[in-house]
């Protein structure tokens, strides 16, 4: 681990401020819509249109980073972002939000991928696993350290979006010092085909595609749901940061039995814990101790569910084919996530505020029960060259992260 943290620790420092900046508009924009008094449909549009960016980026950030290299991508995404970010205060119209949203949606995928690039290339085959839990742990810290800075900042003011602006500023001076001068190459991948993928893991593929939606609402919708459960921000901040504490928490006791049993049963039971949970605070709504433990339960459950499930196609693939099958699974899930936001939005403006926690407990439920489906309907399938080691992939994983998973040692 020291090793790993001696030869990359620049990368993982400019990881870690640019999730800040990642994580303080996630919650920020959801808190300052409010207060703009944006409709839901237009918060949760504003929220999707991450997702989009995010989408399109994962096919053409690399096609861009083969054609003028590294340093000129990051370089010129990370400077587009510092703009967006001071941006949104100046235009505060829902329109403007959701076109800045995808560009910064765009603009944030592409830097990861050049940045977990390098951080791929600084691994080896025999600390990859270490590398790939370090940047799990930096991206959580980031997340969680922003929600402190919205919680000690006016949200109605501009401070709080120039903060995450001069934060993803700094992040590149590391990251691109730390960059050597041949930096690595960004190879195309085999591709394989989305039948091929489905036919091979139908669970992973509905999984990630729920999971997608899930992770997009706690992301982009915990902040509006807090708003009109009457939280006050203080209270918002601490729910999103234990979604992720919790995420970072449970992500090593999951893996370790990920390894040693049926991956479709650990599938189910978590399916089922974090969708029950989010049932019980439906149906049981108010107290700020039930909302916490909640989302811990559905954070720490649906982030690791998100490894589980590569893990868990990739024992049915052959090694050549892990890279591309991880790049479709991030496509299925950006699909979910896209939708996510919105099915929270009309959800919550029929139901009220414990509309977000429905759609959570109904897709959770629903891929805890097609998990169990799948058990009986195919009991004996077969692994392919033994069973795949579970790496800790974030949920908002790029197809670099996700695809370094084949070469875990």
């Amino acid at each position: 681990m020291l090793q790993v943290l001696g030869s990359a620790w620049a990368l993982l420092l400019g990881i870690y401020l640019l999730m800040i900046g990642n994580g303080l508009q996630g919650t920020l924009l959801g808190l300052r819509g409010e207060l703009e008094r944006f409709t839901t449909l237009e918060i949760s549009v504003v929220m999707s249109a991450y997702f989009v960016g995010f989408l399109f980026a994962s096919r053409l950030a690399p096609v861009l980073i083969r054609r003028v290299g590294h340093v000129r991508v990051f370089s010129a995404l990370g400077s587009a972002i510092s703009a967006i970010l001071i941006l949104y205060p100046i235009l505060p119209e829902p329109w403007v939000w959701a076109l800045a949203r995808v560009a910064i949606g765009f603009c944030y995928c592409g830097v990861y991928i050049t940045a977990e690039s390098w951080l791929n290339s600084a691994a080896s085959n025999e600390n990859r696993g270490k590398a790939l839990s370090l940047y799990m742990v930096v991206q959580m810290a980031g997340i969680v350290t922003a929600q402190w800075l919205i919680a000690r900042n006016d949200v109605g003011g501009f401070a709080v979006f120039i903060i995450p602006s001069i934060l993803v500023s700094l992040s590149f001076a590391p990251a691109l010092l730390s960059a050597t001068q041949t930096t690595p190459e960004f190879a195309a991948t085999k591709r394989l085909k989305m039948s091929r993928l489905v036919s091979a893991s139908p669970l992973a593929c509905a999984g990630m595609f729920l999971l997608g939606s899930v992770f997009a609402a706690q992301f982009g919708m915990s902040a509006v749901y807090g708003t009109r459960a009457g939280l006050a921000e203080g209270q918002i901040t601490w729910m999103v940061s234990v979604t992720y504490l919790a995420a970072l928490a449970s992500q090593y006791p999951i893996g370790w039995l990920s390894d040693r049993m049926d991956r479709r049963l650990l599938i189910l039971g978590l399916s089922m814990l974090g969708g029950g949970m989010a049932l019980v605070a439906l149906l049981w709504p108010g107290p700020l101790w039930l909302v916490l433990l909640t989302s811990a339960v559905v954070g720490g459950t649906s982030n690791p569910l998100y490894a589980l499930l590569i893990a868990y196609a990739n024992d049915y693939l052959e090694r050549e084919d892990m890279a591309a099958a991880s790049g479709g699974l991030l496509f299925i899930n950006g699909l979910g996530a896209i939708a996510g936001p919105l099915v929270v939005g009309w959800s919550m403006d029929w139901m009220g505020a414990e509309g977000f926690w429905a759609i959570i407990a109904a897709v959770m439920l629903a891929l805890g029960f097609y998990a169990a489906w799948r058990m009986r309907a195919a009991p004996d399938k077969p692994i392919v060259d033994g069973k795949t080691t579970f790496a800790p992939i974030p949920a908002a994983a790029t197809p670099v992260a996700a695809g370094s998973e084949r070469n875990v040692a």
